[in-house]
This record gives C-alpha cells, structure tokens and sequence, in this order.
C-alpha cells in the first residue's frame, strides 16, 4: 500500500508537472538560443552512437535474416526485410532507446544538479521562468531532433543492410533497391514517423520532471539519472505497442 500511494503521489506531481509545462508553451519569452544549443547538444552529438547503432543493426538485420531466407529461396527479398523492419519499428525504437540513454540521463543529471544546489531557485528569485528557459526548450529540441535523428537511422541501415546482401548474400543492387520500393508504403513512413514525435515527448517530459524534483544531494541526483533511463525505456517499448496496435485498428500496415 505504501509503494501504491507512493506511486499514485508521484503521478499527481507528474500531471501537475505537465500542466505547467503546457502553460508555459504560451509565455513569452521564447529561448531561441537555449533551443539551438539543445540541438546541438541533443541532435548533433548523438550523431555518432545513432550512426553506429542503426548502421549495424541494418547489418545484422540483413546479414541473420538472409541467411534464413536463402534455405527457401528468397534472399532476393532481403532489401524489403530490412526496410519494413527498420522504418517501421526498429529505427524508432532504437533511436529513442539510445537517445534515452545518452540525452534523457543527461537532462536529469544536468537539472538535477542544478536542483540539488539551488541553482533553478536563483532563476526564480531573478524573475526567470525554469520551466520555461530549461524544460521547454529541451523538449523543443527534442521534438524537433529525434525524428530526424529516426530518418537518418533508417537511412544508414538500409545501406548497412545493402552492404550485406551484395558482399556476402549475393543479391544485386538493383534487385535490393527495388523491393524496397515495392514493400515500403506510404504508411509505413508515416507510422515510422509519428513514433518519434511521442518518444521524444517521454523522454524529454521524464528527464526534466526528475531533475526538477531531484533531492538528496549527488547520490539523489545518480538515482534519479538511473531512473529517467529506466522509466523512458519502459515507456517507449509500452507506447510502441500502443502506437502499432492503433495504426493496425487504423487499417495501417504495422
């Protein structure tokens, strides 16, 4: 009963943490500097672990999927495995798995500290809105970034997955690119495409509301760090399936 009530309190705060933030969408002023900063912080930085992650994943894709397919003939259909795959589900997933892990724990740790030491009190006290200057402007960002972050994922692992399938699976070029045209629909890109908007939102919501509310010093400021990656990820995996059981009710290939 104590975990529950626990649970139930901090579901409230959190609820009340999103009416502040969705007031303050219609305060002035607008941080366009503090926003551009967080793309780079957020975008531009995690180029290079997104990069990896889905070039190899498309790799790894093509390379276990192919090998099964060519028992039955059909390593040709590869480059449609590999694309329906990645746009649809894993090139969302992982992006935000990944940008959970590097961006959401930074948020946390960053507001946390500045929490723990006072720091977001002086803005007050200095009539500057922290939710405004620091929690919007990283969910700003982040609705921004992270679908283009998505689309360069798939990009890259489509191409990890072409390198594959014509150095060891012996499928052509062309034949890899035309059934990916063939497969890969109008609806996919855009259930692809809406998934990002509604990670970034939990990543972004998650990692500033723990590290507004950190307490106890840096050792609360660590737990709550662990925690915004634990809680996003959860949370990213729990809205995938919703997401993908609603465009499946739509009539939308998922």
């Amino acid at each position: 009963m104590k975990n529950l009530a626990e649970f139930l309190i901090q579901l409230y705060r959190f609820s009340v943490f999103l009416k502040i933030v969705f007031q303050s969408f219609f305060k002035r002023p607008i941080y366009f500097k503090e926003t551009v900063e967080q793309l780079y912080q957020i975008g531009y930085k995690s180029l290079p672990i997104v990069t990896l992650t889905a070039l190899f994943t498309g790799m790894v894709v093509a390379f276990q999927t192919g090998t099964e397919m060519s028992r039955f003939g059909a390593k040709a259909y590869i480059g449609s495995v590999v694309a329906v795959s990645l746009v649809r589900e894993l090139g969302p997933v992982l992006t935000a798995l990944v940008v959970a892990g590097r961006v959401g724990a930074g948020i946390t740790a960053e507001l946390g500290s500045m929490q723990v030491t006072d720091q977001i009190n002086a803005m007050r006290a200095m009539a500057t809105d922290p939710y405004k200057k620091l929690v919007l402007t990283r969910i700003a960002a982040l609705l921004i970034i992270l679908p283009i972050l998505v689309i360069i994922a798939d990009v890259l692992g489509i191409f990890g997955g072409a390198f594959i399938a014509t150095t060891n699976l012996n499928v052509g070029l062309e034949m890899y690119r035309s059934t990916i045209v063939d497969a890969v629909f109008i609806e996919d890109l855009y259930s692809g495409l809406t998934k990002p908007f509604v990670f970034a939102f939990i990543i972004g919501t998650i990692g500033c509301y723990l590290g507004m509310n950190a307490s106890g010093g840096t050792k609360g400021v660590g737990n709550s760090t662990t925690l915004s990656v634990v809680i996003s990820s959860v949370l990213i995996f729990l809205f995938d399936f919703i997401l993908t059981k609603f465009f499946f009710m739509m009539g939308r290939p998922v």
